[in-house]
Order: C-alpha cells, then structure tokens, then sequence
C-alpha cells in the first residue's frame, strides 16, 4: 500500500473504526458478554450496548488501542510507518511524524513491538535448525566482551530450508546461558524430530536427549566455514538494527526489539502486505497496559 492508498483509506476515524469493527466483528457484532448479536449504537462514547444482557462494549477493548487517548488515524499512521521502512522507525522520528509527546509515541512502538511478539509466538523452527547465543549492548568500560561478559544474553536460532538458506529466527532473552534455559528455549520453539546444530560448547549437551537430532561441532569459521553459518550473520544483522535504528538498549526492553526484528525478518518475502499484517496483527494481539510496558 503507497502513502497515498494509505491516506484514502484510513484519513478518518471513522474509516479507522470501521475497520476494526470489521476485523473483530466480521459477522456483525456479538457481544462478548452473552454472544448476543443485537445492540444499540451508542455512537457518542463509541460504544455497542447489548440489548440483551445491557453490557456496553468498546471496539479497542482487549487491544493494544485500549483505553487510548491517542486518536485511531495517528495511531493507524504510526502502524503503517513502522512497517514501511524495514529499519523500523524510533520514537523520536515517529514522535515529529504524527505529532506526539516522545513518550507517547515511545509507548505506541513498545505496543506495537507486543503485537509482533504476540505473532511470533505461533511459529515454530523446524527441519534444520542452527542454535547459539549472543551478547547484546556495550560491555562496561574494561569489561569481557562475549561469553562471561556483563553484555545481556540472548539465545538465537535460525530454521534452514533443503537449500540450507534461512527461513525464520526466534530470539529470546534469558538470565544466563546454561542447559536449563536452553533445553526450555528449544522445546518452546523447535519441532520434535528437527535436526539442531551447535557448537561445542557443553550447555547443547542435552539437548539430543529431548528429542531431536543434533549436530554438535567446535565451531572453526576457517575448517568449517559452514558449520552456524547463516546464523551468526542473522546475529550481526540484529546487533545492525538495533545499533543503527535504535542506538543500543538495555535489558528491561530488549526482548521487543528482538520480536520486532524476527518480525520484520520472517516476513521479508512479504513486503508489500507488512502494513496490513501487522495492523491484523495490532488488533488480535492482547492488551498491553501503561505499567507492563515500562516495568
């Protein structure tokens, strides 16, 4: 969709609240109380009320636009620029762009970043999977750069096709990198029966025990210039986005930016429909309060 076919479709809220009528109710309307399907337009709160057991319901409730105050076109625009630019886009330049205080338009990206996690959450890794951790934001002055470093722990995992060329990456924060977190971000992302390489390194250990083939190899760029290849270039080019677009993050809130990398990045064949996914995406996706967002 071009700006232009972007701003005939949605420059009112109106246009806005229709479409998530229609994504939510495609049906016509039931209310989420008694499933009945009768109501009373209540069209100066914005509001459906029941005519059967009286309750009042809300387009945005549930969603990530809940309880907003922020007009729908704003945050419909805020949408379709974070999906138009596969760089992202950071609060600051989203803040002149549809004219916001910085942190309301910081708090619009971190629920953004939710949705796509949310989506993310239904795709599993499978056929080859290539497993490894990464360490993410600047060590403190004299610090261990890698592993034993105060840089934050990520586990990172990339699915190859029958070509060995990438297909989707999962990403997760974890406390420490040790079997235990291991063994747990495997069987919550990867297909029983999937084939798992790693490097030597003693925390993939186990991982043949739960139930997938695995390829365990010292890795040596130079003897085995194959061997997590893919991988560690998917690495460097989270480490890119998020240095270039973002500047660096801390732990509290890394884990979004990396949703929102593994996103953009299992989608890149997708392009041209990314602003309609992520708006569906945007209303499915489970509210996220004030407070969850800044904890």
């Amino acid at each position: 969709m071009t700006l232009l076919e972007f701003q005939a479709k949605y420059a009112t809220e109106e246009q806005c609240r229709q479409y998530l009528y229609e994504t939510r109710w495609p049906d016509g309307f039931i209310c989420p109380r008694c499933q009945h399907a009768e109501y009373f337009n209540v069209a100066s709160r914005g509001l459906y009320h029941c005519k059967s057991c009286n309750y009042q319901a809300s387009l945005t409730a549930g969603t990530i636009f809940d309880k907003t105050r922020t007009p729908l076109v704003k945050w419909f625009l805020a949408i379709y620029l974070c999906s138009s630019d596969k760089r992202g886009i950071s609060a600051l330049a989203l803040q002149s762009k549809i004219g916001v205080a910085y942190f309301t338009a910081w708090t619009m990206l971190q629920k953004i970043r939710h949705a796509m996690g949310q989506r993310e959450e239904s795709q599993y890794l499978s056929g080859i999977v290539e497993i490894d951790e990464a360490f993410f934001g600047a060590p403190t002055e004299g610090g261990k750069r890698g592993r034993g470093s105060d840089k934050t722990p990520v586990l990172i995992s990339v699915s190859l096709n029958k070509e060995e060329k990438p297909r989707m990456a999962r990403m997760k924060v974890v406390s420490t990198v040790d079997g235990v977190n291991v063994s747990d971000f495997v069987n919550d992302h990867v297909v029983k029966g999937s084939e798992i390489r790693t490097d030597g390194y003693n925390i993939y250990s186990g991982v043949s025990d739960l139930g997938y083939t695995h390829i365990r190899k010292i890795y040596d760029p130079k003897k085995q210039p194959k061997h997590l290849h893919w991988l560690h270039i998917i690495i460097s080019n989270a480490k890119s986005f998020i240095d270039g677009t973002y500047h660096g993050l801390d732990k509290k809130h890394l884990q979004r930016y990396l949703d929102e990398f593994c996103y953009r990045f299992n989608r890149r064949w997708a392009e041209n429909g990314l602003f309609s996914k992520l708006l569906f995406a945007c209303v499915v996706a489970p509210k996220i309060t004030y407070h969850e967002v800044v904890r």
